[in-house]
């Protein structure tokens, strides 16, 4: 993969994430950019490391960093889940006060 369009793809990925989680007040929709984010840091780790030679860190982080979003997901989504049981809501500004 070429370097320059790889990198034009991550910082367009990560901004559409972060535009996402600054502006969606849906928790669920927040956590879609987050995981945008985290994909956008992917593909910069995958696309630096083809230009080193006999290298294989940015692949073994690139799959570090996907097993951390798919258990900050897990753990996310029960909490939102669980805010969604006591409020009726998941919107974000919704929800005043977290009591157990």
């Amino acid at each position: 993969m070429p370097l320059l369009p790889s990198i034009y793809l991550s910082i367009s990925l990560f901004s559409i994430g972060l535009v996402i989680v600054i502006v969606k007040q849906n928790a669920i929709m927040v956590l879609m950019g987050i995981e945008l984010m985290l994909n956008a840091a992917n593909i910069n780790l995958v696309t630096f490391n083809q230009n080193t030679m006999n290298s294989q860190q940015g692949e073994f982080f690139a799959i570090f960093i996907i097993v951390v979003a798919v258990c900050e997901a897990a753990v996310g989504l029960a909490i939102i889940y669980k805010v969604y049981k006591y409020y009726n809501t998941s919107i974000t500004d919704q929800v005043s006060e977290l009591k157990g």
